[in-house]
């Protein structure tokens, strides 16, 4: 049977790798999270002066991600093509944000990374890319 389980060598080296990248721009402050396949938490860090809601915003995205079995922004995406809203899953912790990535291997989820801070979605699931990679799967 395959292992579906994230090891905490993998989750370490996925924060350490996000954060290493994040610290070059300092003026400009995230979250990062990793969650499991359940969409419980793993891993959180944050840089200093970040506002409240980029802090809650990087759990939800890594959130989604696990949960929705697919990209926070491309899940929204799909969503709003089918002209439904993320809000008529009934889970408030679900969000529409961009920077959420599952974690799979072999079609199976691992969980989700979530980053929220940059002003751009594009810029906050640049960065979890990086965690994803290092994870090493």
């Amino acid at each position: 049977m395959p292992d579906t389980t994230l090891k905490r060598e993998q989750i370490k080296a996925a924060m350490d790798a996000m954060m290493a990248k994040a610290l070059e721009t300092p003026d400009a402050p995230v979250a990062m999270a990793i969650v499991d396949s359940t969409g419980n938490l793993e891993a959180y860090a944050k840089m200093d002066n970040l506002r409240l809601f980029s802090r809650r915003h990087a759990l939800r995205k890594a959130y989604t991600a696990a949960i929705m079995g697919g990209d926070s922004g491309a899940n929204a995406e799909r969503m709003h093509s089918q002209g439904r809203s993320i809000s008529e899953m009934g889970d408030s912790n679900l969000t529409h944000g961009q920077g959420g990535l599952v974690i799979m291997k072999d079609g199976v989820i691992l969980g989700g990374i979530g980053v929220g801070g940059y002003p751009s979605g594009q810029a906050d699931e640049d960065l979890a890319r990086v965690g994803l990679e290092a994870l090493g799967l």
